[in-house]
C-alpha cells in the first residue's frame, strides 16, 4: 500500500529530527563521562612550572648519567619519539635485566591520580625517584646523582636558576621536582575525541561514534573515564573471569605489594587509554600486542561478555580517536662531564 505524500513527508521530518537528537544525546553522555585534554599543562600543587625549571627537567629527563652505567635515562623507557613508552613487554635496565612490568606512557601521566601500575607513587616527582634507585633500572643512589650533577658547572647554574630560594639547589629532591615539571608539559591535546567533546559533531566518524556508544553501554566507563579515560582508581584484573598466566602472571599480585591487603591481590590501576594505539604491547605484563585482542580480553575478563568482531572493531575505532597531538621534542644539549663526574659502572655483571 502506497503511503500518502503527507505521511511520507512527516516520517521523513521525524527521521531527520531524530538524527541530531540522537547525536546530541551521545555527545551529552560522552561529556558526562569524559573530559577533553586541556590545551595547556595543568597547575601542580607546590611545583610552579617556570621556564627555568621545565628546561632543566627536560635535560634531566634525557640525562643518562643519572644512571650508574651512563646509559639509561628516563627517555629510555618512556620514549617521547614513540608513544611515551618503549614498545617492549617489559623494559630493559641495568645489567640488561628485565623489569617486572610494562612501562606506562609518560604522555598525559600528569592527569593520573597516582603513578605506576600499583599506584605506589603519589605524583610524578615521587615516581621519578623510583627508577633512578631501582637496581633493575638505573641502579644509582641519591648521593651519586647529586655528586654527578654537582660535577658539571652548567647544572649547578641551572639548578640555581630553577630553584632560586633553595639554600642547596642541587639535590635529589629538586632533580625529581624538575623532571615532574617537564613531564607535566608532555600532554597530547586536540585528539578527534577532544574536538568532539567540545562540540564538533564531525570530529568522529560513524564507526567511532558507534564504538563510543558501545564503550559506554557495555560498562567500560566504570574503570575508564575522566580526562585520561583511566588512571584514577584500582580494579581487580579479572573482575569476572581471570585471564591466563601469560596475561596475568601469578607472581605479580599488583597493589597487594603496596597495601599488603588480601583484597588488593591482582588489583591494578586502570590503564589510561589516551594514545592507546601508540602504546602496544598492552596490560601490565605487556603480553598482548594487538589492540583488538586487548579489547576482547577486557570484555571477557572485566565485563563478562563476549564482544563480537564488529563490536571490537567499533570500540577500537573509537579508541584510535583518543590519539592527540604528540608534542614535538628536540633533544637537549647536555653539559660535558668533568674530571669530578663519577665514572660509569660496568653494565655486565
Amino acid at each position: 500500500m502506497t503511503k500518502h505524500p503527507l505521511i511520507k513527508a512527516l516520517a521523513l521530518s521525524l527521521t531527520v529530527a531524530a538524527g541530531p537528537a540522537m547525536a546530541d544525546e551521545l555527545m551529552e553522555r560522552a561529556n558526562s563521562n569524559f573530559e577533553p585534554i586541556p590545551k595547556y599543562p595543568p597547575v601542580i600543587d607546590g611545583n610552579e612550572l617556570t621556564q627555568a625549571k621545565v628546561e632543566l627537567g627536560k635535560m634531566l629527563f634525557f640525562e643518562p648519567r643519572l644512571s650508574s652505567s651512563h646509559l639509561i635515562s628516563c627517555n629510555t623507557c618512556h620514549n617521547v619519539g614513540l608513544g611515551g613508552d618503549d614498545e617492549l613487554p617489559t623494559s630493559i635496565g641495568h645489567g640488561w635485566q628485565k623489569g617486572p612490568r610494562n612501562s606506562p606512557t609518560v604522555f598525559n601521566a600528569v592527569f593520573n591520580a597516582a603513578q605506576f601500575w600499583d599506584g605506589r607513587a603519589a605524583d610524578l616527582a615521587e615516581q621519578a625517584k623510583g627508577p633512578v634507585q631501582a637496581g633493575v633500572e638505573m641502579s644509582s643512589t641519591p648521593a651519586r646523582v647529586e655528586e654527578t650533577l654537582k660535577s658539571m658547572p652548567e647544572y649547578i647554574e641551572r639548578f640555581e636558576n630553577a630553584f632560586p630560594t633553595s639554600e642547596e639547589p642541587v639535590t635529589f629532591d629538586n632533580m625529581a621536582t624538575a623532571i615532574e615539571a617537564y613531564e607535566a608539559t608532555l600532554i597530547t591535546p586536540d585528539a578527534p575525541f577532544d574536538r568532539y567533546l567540545r562540540g564538533d559533531e564531525d570530529a568522529l566518524n560513524d564507526k567511532q561514534k558507534e564504538g563510543l556508544a558501545l564503550f559506554m553501554d557495555r560498562g567500560c566507563t566504570a574503570c575508564h573515564s575522566g580526562v585520561n579515560l583511566g588512571g584514577q582508581d584500582y580494579y581487580p584484573f579479572g573482575l569476572v573471569s581471570r585471564p591466563g598466566g601469560e596475561i596475568l602472571p601469578e607472581g605479580d599480585k599488583g597493589r597487594f605489594a603496596v597495601t599488603e591487603t588480601a583484597s588488593d591481590e591482582y588489583v591494578f590501576r586502570a590503564a589510561p587509554l589516551r594514545n592507546i594505539e601508540l602504546t602496544a604491547p598492552y596490560f601490565h605484563s605487556g603480553a598482548v600486542w594487538s589492540l583488538e585482542e586487548a579489547v576482547a580480553v577486557m570484555g571477557t575478563a572485566q565485563l563478562g561478555t563476549e564482544l563480537d568482531d564488529e563490536e571490537v572493531q567499533s570500540i577500537v575505532a573509537f579508541l584510535k580517536s583518543l590519539t592527540g597531538e604528540v608534542p614535538e621534542v628536540t633533544y637537549p644539549q647536555l653539559p660535558p662531564s668533568t674530571a669530578k663526574t663519577p665514572k660509569p659502572v660496568d653494565m655486565v655483571p
